[in-house]
């Protein structure tokens, strides 16, 4: 929700770049701010985010949020992806050699680590120009 809202901002900005204190976006999703700081600080350290100090800092998308996937997110704040625990950064289990569902289990996993990464801040972005436009295009008639 935080990036979502960083992708916003910096889509009306001028500059292009646009940063948002740990506080207005906390504000904004109604989000404890402690606990939206400690996000904030650790997507800055996973490269997602950057920090600017001072009166006017805050928090800003590290690249365009059309670069920045769900899946490298999730990963940043809980870790490796993981739906069970046979396939782990560990290794493998002790059943490994006998065990009948990793692959299917491994295929599920690769198919969310998919679905994820093809998700990215730029399509959780509501554009409000669409239906502005729409309305200024006339009349629109409804056929029942």
């Amino acid at each position: 929700m935080a990036l979502k809202y960083l992708a916003e901002q910096q889509q009306f900005s001028a500059s292009g770049v646009a940063a948002a204190s740990a506080k207005a976006i906390a504000e904004a999703y109604h989000i404890p701010p402690q606990l939206l700081a400690k996000i904030l600080q650790t997507l800055a350290k996973a490269g997602l985010l950057v920090s600017h100090a001072g009166t006017n800092g805050g928090y800003a998308l590290a690249r365009p949020s059309a670069e920045i996937n769900a899946f490298e997110v999730i990963r940043a704040i809980d870790g490796p992806l993981f739906i069970t625990s046979c396939i782990t950064i560990h290794g493998t289990c002790d059943l490994a050699g006998h065990c009948t569902i990793k692959e299917p289990l491994r295929k599920v996993n690769d198919s969310i680590k998919d679905l994820l990464s093809g998700i990215h801040i730029a399509d959780l972005v509501e554009s409000d120009a669409a239906p502005a436009n729409a309305l200024a295009g006339g009349l629109v008639s409804i056929a029942l």
